[in-house]
Formats: C-alpha cells, structure tokens, sequence
C-alpha cells in the first residue's frame, strides 16, 4: 500500500506533528531502560523512569492542559493491523526509530464494522512526534521500510489500557472495550480476536 508522510496535508484528519518540544532525552531514556523484542511487540503503560524525564510535565501541562498523564512505550516487530482501537482522548506517539502508522478514522466505522480498505499507511520518522487524534483509529506500529523493529513513546491520560472498568453493557460499543479507555476493533485473523476481542474489521489483514 502506498505510504505517506505525516509532514503530508492527508495527515491532518487524523492528527498533528508537534512542535515545541526536545524529545532527544526522553528518547534516550527509551533506548537505556527497554528492550526491542525481534520476534512480537510489547506494550507498557505507564513507565517510571520515563516518567522521572523532565519532559513529563511540560507534556502534562501542554498536551494535556494539565490533565494526569502516563509515559509507556510500545516496542518490537510487527508488520500486520490485526485491530484498530480508539480512545476518549488523543495519543501522542514519539518514534524512536522509524515506524509506519496504519489508521482510521472512528466516523467511518458503519454498524459496528470497519473496512480496512480505507486505512491508510503514514512513515513516521525517529526523532518525530505526533499527536493521534481522538477520532483516530490506530493500533500498534509497524516496522519502517528496511528497519528491524521499533521503539515507541506511547503518552496518554493516566489509567490508560489499564484493567478494564467492570459495568453492565448499555449498548453495542461497550462490548469493544477491552480495557480502560480503549475500545478495539479486530480482524478475524488477528490473536486478539482468538482470545475474545470483538471482530469488527473486514477485508484484509494489512501486512506492511
């Protein structure tokens, strides 16, 4: 599939390049204190040595207009979509080496299904970060063109895909969710959805 840049004006539905920001020292931080798994992809939240970073508060208080925050990291190998998941809020996402962004968008989910034709590829750079909008379907990273794997800074509200909220379904979108603050959608070839997850995407399982 053809994939853009997030510096391209087909990026602006879906998010943001930040600016303002010197990522480097969280970045490094990343590369000391994570591993790069060669053969899946890992995902934690919340990070307490990246979190101790001096970036954290400026974060806080200019992303998130003071909102709690959580710093984590999604690293590895991966090369498939296999779901989209969205949040109440935006994501921002700082690549640590280059990685390519499959996403949606949530308006175009049609009676809770999702056609993965009208996903579309951006090559994120190391060193960039951007904001996902909340709107925004996405998942995890896939490897950039010739790369190995990736490190990536994941920030979001705190308690973030943490334990899922234990409630009574009310309506149909509550049985995506499958922790806090993270409503998923999966394609039929994908784990997740061997191991429960709500099959909302149809068409194929984009390998990048």
């Amino acid at each position: 599939m053809k994939v853009q840049k997030v510096t391209d004006p087909a990026f602006s539905k879906y998010g943001k390049v930040l600016s303002g920001y010197d990522f480097s020292s969280l970045l490094d931080t990343l590369r000391g204190c994570s591993e790069k798994p060669s053969d899946k992809t890992i995902y934690i939240p919340s990070d307490p040595t990246l979190e101790a970073c001096a970036i954290y508060g400026d974060l806080r208080d200019r992303a998130y207009g003071g909102m709690p925050i959580q710093i984590g990291y999604c690293n590895g190998s991966n090369h498939l979509l296999n779901c989209l998941e969205y949040h109440r809020d935006s994501e921002i996402d700082v690549a640590a080496d280059d990685v390519i962004l499959l996403l949606g968008r949530q308006d175009e989910i049609e009676d809770g299904i999702y056609d993965t034709a009208k996903v579309e590829a951006f090559l994120l750079p190391a060193g960039t970060g951007v904001e996902l909008y909340a709107t925004t379907l996405h998942y995890a990273p896939c490897n950039g063109e010739g790369k190995d794997g990736f490190r990536v800074i994941i920030v979001l509200p705190a308690g973030t895909n943490t334990e899922m909220p234990v409630f009574e379904p009310g309506c149909e979108e509550d049985r995506w969710m499958t922790a806090r603050n993270k409503w998923l959608l999966a394609h039929q070839d994908a784990p997740e959805a061997g191991n429960g997850a709500y099959v909302g995407l149809s068409g194929k399982n984009i390998c990048v």
